[in-house]
């Protein structure tokens, strides 16, 4: 096959099932880590343990401290039927963008744990509903909410898991640096961070901080024919005083994931710090700003095997993920990582 980087179908590739990841490993820094030096085009076969030997001295490093929200609740329609709602991210004046399994219209109530109940006010052509939430009469902000949403809800595991949340994952889908409520997946390079090689990697380089909600829109398969036909979801981003410094005067940008990629490439394209992020890389959209990236492997056809394509181009990266899955790596959100260089 003719492989042509505006082409959906050039971005699949097959991954037998049983390399799809569904639990992490212990310790986190035990995951396998394939570097890719791109000076080289060398790979080498390492552990995250050791990913510290790999990072370039003049690397700072950015992380994503988004916190992951129980997102998934269930509730019943005042007709009775079952519906699971899976919220997805806070619009103005206290409306939500929600995905809900379940027939519902504009006026449909939907009843949950906890005396929360919600109110649909539109249904979008996308699937992706706008809702009111209250707890009784009450309005709720997006705090109040979340602190219900964490008592009732469950963690919204990626669909390709294929298993129910369990209490272990309350720890394991959060980095050990999350602090800000709003993602409703984790930025999963950040997974695979101890405290030990977190502590030596904050001894030995500058290290900052920056948010991005991670949103279902990251799971959004592309299924158009030609990838700059997809219409790419946005993510609400914040970078504070201090990252925006550093983001200034860093020589070599390292991103810990594809999350910290999009918001700092956003940052160097619009100088803005916060607001919407909507950034699509590709090999035709490439990094300005990005160094180094730290990811996990992605799934085919999706948005964020493009982004890794923007770092190395389309026919290296099938080539890398051919050789991740020979050498049997575990794939998606709990599985290994790789280092570009």
């Amino acid at each position: 096959m003719q492989l042509d980087p505006l082409k959906t179908s050039s971005y699949d590739y097959a991954l037998p099932k049983e390399l799809i990841a569904t639990h992490p490993v212990y310790p986190a820094d035990n995951a396998r880590l394939l570097v890719y030096d791109r000076k080289e085009d060398k790979i080498i076969h390492t552990t995250f343990k050791d990913l510290y030997d790999f990072i370039p001295k003049d690397a700072s490093i950015f992380l994503n401290d988004t916190k992951v929200i129980k997102a998934r609740i269930y509730g019943n329609k005042d007709s009775g039927g079952k519906v699971e709602l899976l919220f997805n991210k806070p619009l103005f004046m206290d409306r939500y963008l929600v995905m809900i399994r379940g027939k519902v219209r504009v006026g449909t109530k939907i009843f949950f744990e906890n005396n929360l109940n919600a109110e649909v006010l539109e249904v979008n052509e996308d699937g992706s509903r706008v809702v009111n939430f209250f707890k009784g009469e009450e309005k709720l902000d997006f705090l109040s909410l979340v602190e219900i949403l964490n008592k009732i809800g469950h963690l919204p595991l990626p669909p390709y898991m294929n298993r129910e949340d369990e209490e272990k994952d309350n720890q394991d889908y959060q980095t050990l640096f999350a602090k800000n409520y709003g993602a409703v997946a984790a930025p999963t390079a950040s997974l695979h961070f101890t405290e030990e090689l977190l502590e030596k990697i904050n001894k030995n380089f500058p290290v900052n901080y920056l948010t991005l909600h991670v949103g279902a829109g990251t799971f959004k398969p592309v299924d158009v024919e030609e990838i700059l036909s997809h219409p790419m979801h946005s993510e609400y981003f914040e970078i504070d005083a201090k990252a925006k410094k550093a983001l200034d005067e860093a020589k070599k940008v390292l991103a810990v994931g594809t999350t910290v990629t999009r918001t700092v490439e956003y940052y160097a394209r619009t100088n803005k710090i916060q607001g919407e992020c909507d950034l699509f890389l590709n090999p035709l959209n490439k990094p300005i700003k990005v160094d180094y990236l730290l990811t996990n492997f992605h799934l085919p056809k999706s948005t964020l095997i493009m982004l890794i394509a923007s770092f190395i181009g389309l026919e290296k990266t099938l080539e890398v993920y051919n050789e991740a899955i020979k050498q049997k790596y575990r794939f998606f959100s709990y599985g290994d990582g790789m280092l570009i260089l």
